[in-house]
Order: structure tokens, then sequence, then C-alpha cells
């Protein structure tokens, strides 16, 4: 009984200290970002952005290389393409980890680290768009 009154009560400071949705994020026109909380919050938009592309990029070139699998009867295309990305996103976070070292702590870390992951994040929904030219769609 002890444990359920507790959980409750854990529940309930959850729900009153939690910031509310439109808390958590101020807007910001970023065309005219001055401050570092302004640059950090569009760095992050940004990075949201490339990542969105990214993500609509690969469910393209997957299903290509599907198709292909699918034409030759095997898998080595879809494998290939899951164990690069695989190893591009380790990259990638490490990468950036790195970049946002140089200002560890600091407030401008976070645009450094949203930058660095928007860079390279850009950088492969072109290689992937690469791979899509490559086999013909």
């Amino acid at each position: 009984m002890k444990s359920l009154a507790m959980t409750m009560l854990c529940g309930c400071v959850l729900l009153i200290d939690g910031p509310a949705a439109s808390e958590a994020e101020p807007a910001v026109d970023c065309s005219k970002a001055e401050t570092q909380m302004e640059m950090n919050i569009c760095a992050g938009k940004d990075y949201e952005a490339a990542d969105l592309a990214l993500n609509i990029q690969w469910k393209l070139t997957k299903a290509l290389m599907d198709r292909l699998d699918a034409e030759r009867q095997e898998k080595a295309g879809v494998s290939k393409l899951v164990a690069s990305q695989r190893a591009w996103l380790a990259y990638r976070d490490a990468q950036c980890e790195l970049d946002g070292h140089a200002m560890e702590g600091g407030s401008a870390q976070p645009l450094l680290v949203s930058s660095c992951l928007a860079e390279l994040t850009r950088k492969r929904t072109d290689e992937l768009k690469s791979l899509n030219d490559a086999f013909g769609n």
C-alpha cells in the first residue's frame, strides 16, 4: 500500500512540476535571432528540418533497395544500406559531440552540436540521393 501511495504522489508531483508544452520553447524569428538562446533554438530547428529531409530520403532509398533486392532475389542491398546508415549515425553523433566539446558546459554548446548535426545530416541526405541516382531512380 505504501508503494502505491508513493507512486501516486510521485506521479502528481511530476504533473505539477512539468512545464506546459507552450513553456518548453519560446517562439523565435530565426531570421532575427540575436541572443544565444535564440541562436540555439534556431540551430535546433535547422537540425530538425534536416533530419526530416533525411528521413524522407531514407524511405525513398530503402524502398529502391527493397525493389532491387526483390528483382535480384537477394537482400544484400538493404542490409548494406542499413549497416551503412547505422555506422553513419554513430559517426555523426560522435563527431558532433566532439564539435560541441569545444564549448563544453557553455551556452553555445547546443549551437555547435545542432549546427554540426544539421550539416552532416544534409550531407548524408545528399549521399542517399546519389545512391538513388546511381541505381537509376
